[in-house]
């Protein structure tokens, strides 16, 4: 993992805005109005533009904004986990939006049940709010829908995943990038569509464990970073209803971080990095999980370093875990400094506080300064990019109070 030896690094998390010519070329594709060869070349361009507006803020290690997986609309919270159902074989297309149709399954141990977001706890305690077009809690998005599991699960996603690896690579060669990672689902948040093949909740896990692993070995064959999307380790907890014992959660979350470590079995820790968080969408989040429950299990994962929320409003005040949990050696956290979750614009001074707060308790060495989750898809995309400039901004200011 770049450790850091003269600054304190910067990077994010992964999804960034598209821009209107990818998002329109993205919808004439899905409407057959488009070739594959011109989507291509629309996203050969929009990769090596924004790889070069990351170098030009200053960010230390880049990736291809996600615009390899295929957002709706300029408003979407799913593209990290929808993307995946175009690279999967074993799965049937329904119209359900689980961001609208009610859905459940069961899975155990502990008899944990999953709902579809409309039954979320949090959705449920401020249910006015969320249905309330005017609040701001959520914003407009097109409807996607999700499909189901009828058969079993391959990975069939090589042309798409040889595309984002080739695009980053070329676009880190033109503008002189020296590191690169590339985002990829996790088994546990795979799994979360809905299942009328396989028998158990663990025999579904690590079928998704077995085709995800394709993309993960690609990713490091290629000398990049991947890093491992599992919002499902912290978020699916506020999609269980009733609320769970957290023994009983941390039972049924453990099977997913023994598939994902199946998953990962053999590949260099150095080039595989982990991303936790609580759910991209504007809500209240008072039924997040705390971190205090999740950190000794996250740090089982076998990657070099953890990604997590640091900013959030919920979570801001959770460095405090790091005084009574060791950092492994050799592994770094990538906290996230600026948060996709308000359009505030962080200042400067408050990142480099937040830094050296991180670096008071797993050392200025360990701590690469991040986002709390994807901001595309989530800001207006000058928002976004104002954010990634306050954050390299206060890691400049926390690297002179710090080396």
């Amino acid at each position: 993992m770049p450790q850091n030896t003269d600054h304190i690094q910067t990077t994010h998390v992964g999804s960034l805005p598209r821009t209107p010519d990818l998002l329109e070329a993205n919808g004439r594709f899905q409407e057959g109005e488009a070739t594959a060869q011109e989507l291509d070349a629309a996203l050969d361009t929009g990769v090596i533009d924004i790889v070069r507006k990351q170098r030009e803020i200053g960010l230390d290690i880049v990736n291809d904004g996600e615009y390899g997986h295929t957002m709706s609309s300029s408003v979407d919270y799913g593209a990290w986990w929808n993307y995946s159902f175009s690279r999967l074989g074993g799965l049937t297309p329904t119209n359900e939006d689980r961001w609208k149709d009610a859905e459940v399954k069961r899975s155990s141990p502990g008899n944990i049940v999953l709902t579809s977001f409309p039954d979320r706890r949090d959705r449920a305690r401020f249910r006015d709010a969320y249905e309330d077009p005017t609040a701001g809690v959520l914003a407009h998005r097109a409807s996607v829908a999700q499909p189901k599991i009828t058969g079993p699960l391959t990975y069939t996603g090589q042309d798409a995943v040889v595309g984002d690896i080739r695009r980053l690579k070329d676009a880190m060669a033109e503008t002189g990038a020296q590191q690169g990672f590339v985002a990829a689902l996790s088994p546990g948040s795979c799994a979360r569509v809905r299942n009328e093949y396989y028998s158990t909740d663990e025999e579904l896990v690590y079928a998704c464990a077995d085709a995800m692993r394709e993309e993960y070995k690609a990713i490091v064959d290629a000398g990049l970073t991947v890093q491992i999307d599992d919002p499902s380790i912290a978020e699916s907890w506020d999609q269980i209803n009733p609320e769970p014992t957290v023994e009983d959660y941390l039972a049924f979350t453990k099977v997913r971080v023994d598939a994902l470590n199946y998953a990962l079995r053999d590949l260099p820790e150095d080039q595989i990095r982990f991303h936790l968080c609580w759910g991209s969408w504007h809500g209240p989040h008072t039924t997040d999980l705390e971190f205090k429950y999740l950190v000794d299990l996250m740090l089982t994962i076998n990657a070099g370093g953890y990604s997590f929320e640091a900013s959030s409003p919920r979570h801001g005040h959770e460095w405090k875990v790091w005084k009574d949990h060791s950092l492994p050696e050799g592994k770094v956290v990538y906290p996230g400094f600026v948060s996709h979750s308000t359009n505030v614009v962080e200042h400067p001074e408050l990142v480099a506080d937040r830094i050296e707060q991180y670096a008071s308790v797993v050392g200025r060495e360990n701590v690469v300064a991040s986002t709390d989750c994807g901001l595309g898809g989530r800001l207006h995309p000058s928002i976004a990019l104002a954010k990634l400039e306050s954050l390299v901004e206060g890691a400049r200011l926390a690297t002179e109070r710090l080396f």
